[in-house]
């Protein structure tokens, strides 16, 4: 069975934010290893139009080794994108959801292959709800914003985790990695 993992970038003060992060070489080299041996990603509406970004890399590569391979990286990674306003991906590797969440999830998990990857906010809070997550990679960064997106501020029930691995990067950042225990 193919395992689930909810990845995702935040600050020190919980808010997920793309920008707020310290993007480096070894972060970008981090998350092109994640995608190349995943199977498939899984994005919300907002999160997705967000990383079509990365296309324009493959048009005009920067010349910077680690964010090129990063956008090849996500453009060969198939994407289901969860939205009830798109009417088209407008990118080869990646196709609307016409299912349920918690089908489509489930059907995924059942299949051969790598892992699933999610990638946004609201499908974690949605698939933790639903108990789909089979790990947490969250990555934070040593960052204060002090407002946005928090990524767990909707959830109702009490979780507990068990930590299984770190991995510290040069940035400060700190990938923790963490499985629910399902008490």
């Amino acid at each position: 069975m193919r395992k689930v993992i909810a990845a995702i970038n935040m600050t020190i003060d919980g808010f997920c934010d793309h920008i707020a992060g310290i993007p480096d070489e070894e972060l970008h080299q981090h998350y092109s290893e994640l995608l190349v041996n995943a199977g498939v990603i899984l994005y919300g509406r907002t999160t997705y139009q967000l990383m079509q970004f990365w296309q324009t890399l493959l048009q005009n590569p920067s010349g910077e080794k680690s964010l090129d391979e990063f956008a090849l990286a996500i453009d060969k990674i198939p994407k289901i994108v969860f939205s009830h306003t798109l009417k088209n991906t407008e990118w080869d590797t990646a196709r609307l959801s016409n299912l349920p969440i918690e089908k489509e999830v489930s059907e995924l998990k059942n299949k051969p292959g790598k892992d699933i990857l999610i990638g946004s906010p609201s499908l974690i809070i949605q698939l933790t709800e639903l108990n789909l997550i089979d790990e947490f990679q969250l990555c934070v960064h040593p960052v204060l914003i002090g407002k946005g997106l928090p990524l767990f501020d909707k959830i109702k029930d009490r979780t507990i985790f068990r930590l299984l691995k770190t991995k510290i990067f040069g940035s400060g950042a700190i990938v923790l990695y963490y499985e629910p225990t399902r008490q």
